[in-house]
């Protein structure tokens, strides 16, 4: 499924951003939705994924500064992080589980979908 990322820029350190991310399409279901960034040099990491019900699971990194929360009606989900840091530079991608949507006329099912990536430059 295709997934619309939105929301990155650059900020200052001590700063907040919101990011949203939607699935387009026919949207049957979709599992957990989450965010993942990867700074330069280093390898993805898990920001913060959220179930379809509701339950949360944080990066120690971001936790007690960042939110995540979704719109089942809209398939669509946001990251609000406050306190921003220099070390939160990063591109954030978002990601969706089990996402089952229509295509061409056709039910597709997939294990998982990425988003194209949002950058997030937050400065010192």
């Amino acid at each position: 499924v295709q997934l619309q990322a939105s929301g990155g820029g650059l900020v200052q350190a001590g700063g907040s951003l919101r990011l949203s991310c939607a699935a387009a399409g026919r949207i049957s279901s979709i599992g957990a939705m989450g965010w993942y960034r990867q700074a330069p040099g280093k390898e993805r990491e898990l920001v913060a994924t959220i179930t379809s019900g509701g339950s949360t699971n944080y990066a120690d990194s971001v936790k007690g500064r960042s939110t995540i929360s979704r719109a089942n009606d809209k398939h669509a989900v946001y990251l609000h992080m406050n306190s921003l840091r220099p070390e939160d530079t990063a591109i954030y991608y978002c990601h969706a589980d089990s996402p089952v949507y229509m295509e061409h006329d056709v039910w597709v099912a997939e294990r998982d979908s990425w988003g194209q990536g949002t950058q997030v430059t937050v400065s010192s």
